[in-house]
């Protein structure tokens, strides 16, 4: 067995394995910016080769160590301080002196990402969001301690067996360019948990000010350890490949775009971490013979609100209905893209590769149509393109119902519109994220992840008879 060597440099054309059996290329550009102190990580689906520069790790395995430091230490703090920490984060956020310096940090992320050309729809701090935030964390605040409960208790003639959900670790997590995640990252700390995150570029300055005038302070006045929520400080891509890398994760959480969410997963497993990704989203709507044709139009206009990924993406009209039912949903488009905008609706066929996209738009509505000749080419034509998240159906037929829902293959099925799918909306929890069934569905675990969601199960036993033998 050969010993190890570790990598300090790269030269242009040098040959890497990835796959086990295939060969990628080194790049003039790697080549000639590796330098010694750094790594690579070779995504062995996909031969891309990361390039992880030395600052970057050391950033990111810093946060990481302060986050298992305050795990370990968060088994002697009381529930009580969690709860504080909560309220007095959502304190913070409602003051409005206190959040000054947090809006103002926002505007000027917005100025600048509209500057890089960048949409802000979901960047912008609005009265909404601050809203949505502050009652989320108290959602967290009025939840009862979800550490250390006892699931369940086998009784046997000399001894006990329990089972225990207690706290996971550390979580990582990536996220998009939203100033709103910090509700939703924090709700970990309810199971005893600790979070180190990385959030886009267009949001940093934002999730800095939040960390120092919101988060560090509610921390401190609730007698929190200080590293139980870490954010790295850092635009690059390399910090989120490093911290998805780090074997020290008992959770990666990755939400964006369907291609970086997707090379985070594949790095993430590669390196023995546990992943939840929530990138691909975009719902199916679906109209029957026997649809209501007020009630579609109502569910179409109400999932096209906002761009977000249980918004509708593709409808689907039996040829029946053609119609009455298409003018009825091009005046739903209209009517939510509001007076004078232009929504774009593209008219599909069956098996037309764009079934297969996600239309992404910030402020006037895009979404595909598609004619089908029955509500089974509907469903059949949803599993085989769909991302596989959300679909729904309009019928005033109870048995196409039931088919409906046990032939789709998604986690969220609906008969309205399809924006109800939100783990704070739908169960009055704040969500780290929904996961799609792209990938397979899920094991054991709902399609919403949300802080209740990360643990373990232990399992303790009770001797009473100390000549208990096997």
């Amino acid at each position: 067995m050969s010993a190890a060597v570790r990598l300090t440099s790269l030269t242009e054309g040098q040959l890497i394995v990835y796959g086990g059996d295939q060969l990628c290329t080194v790049s003039a550009d790697l080549a000639a910016n590796f330098r010694e102190g750094d790594r690579l990580v070779i995504v062995q689906q996909t031969g891309q080769l990361l390039h992880v520069p030395q600052a970057e790790h050391v950033l990111v395995a810093a946060a990481i160590t302060k986050a298992a430091d305050a795990f370990a230490m968060l088994t002697n703090v009381v529930d009580d301080q969690i709860t504080d920490f909560y309220e007095q984060f959502a304190r913070r956020l409602q003051d409005d002196d206190l959040f000054a310096p947090i809006a103002a940090a926002n505007a000027t992320d917005v100025r600048s990402a509209i500057e890089r050309g960048s949409a802000v729809g979901r960047l912008r701090l609005s009265a909404a969001m601050r809203r949505d935030m502050i009652e989320g964390l108290r959602v967290w605040r009025d939840i009862g301690t979800r550490r250390s409960q006892r699931v369940s208790e086998i009784r046997h003639s000399q001894w006990t067996v329990e089972q225990w959900r207690d706290p996971l670790g550390v979580v990582g997590f990536v996220f998009e360019g939203r100033p709103n995640v910090f509700a939703d990252a924090t709700g970990v700390l309810r199971t005893g948990n600790t979070v180190v995150f990385r959030i886009g570029r267009d949001a940093l300055g934002t999730a800095r000010a939040i960390m120092e005038e919101a988060v560090q302070p509610a921390l401190r006045m609730s007698g929190l350890p200080a590293g139980a929520v870490q954010l790295i400080d850092s635009v690059a891509h390399a910090a989120g490949w490093a911290l998805f890398s780090d074997e020290r994760l008992s959770l990666a959480v990755a939400r964006g775009s369907g291609t970086a969410v997707a090379q985070l997963g594949a790095v993430a497993r590669q390196h023995g971490v546990s992943v939840s990704l929530h990138g691909t989203g975009g719902a199916w709507l679906v109209a029957a013979a026997s649809a209501d044709a007020d009630r579609f139009g109502l569910a179409v206009q109400h999932s096209l609100d906002r761009k977000v990924c249980n918004t509708l993406n593709v409808c689907c009209i039996v040829r029946s209905r053609v119609a009455d039912l298409v003018p009825r949903f091009r005046a739903a488009v209209a009517a939510a893209a509001g007076s004078g905008a232009q929504p774009i609706v593209h008219e599909l066929t069956a098996d037309h590769p764009c079934l297969a996209h996600e239309w992404e738009w910030d402020a006037i509505p895009e979404v595909a149509l598609l004619v089908v000749d029955d509500v089974a080419q509907a469903i059949q034509q949803c599993n085989r393109h769909s991302p596989r998240l959300v679909a729904s159906l309009i019928s005033d037929d109870a048995e196409e119902h039931e088919a409906f829902y046990f032939g789709i293959d998604a986690p969220f099925v609906g008969d309205g519109f399809t924006r109800w799918v939100d783990g704070q909306f739908a169960l009055s929890q704040p969500e780290l994220g929904l996961s799609n069934w792209q990938s397979g569905r899920l094991l054991a675990r709902s399609a919403v992840l949300s802080g209740d969601s990360v643990h373990t199960v232990r399992t303790r036993a009770r001797i009473d008879d100390a000549g208990m033998h096997r």
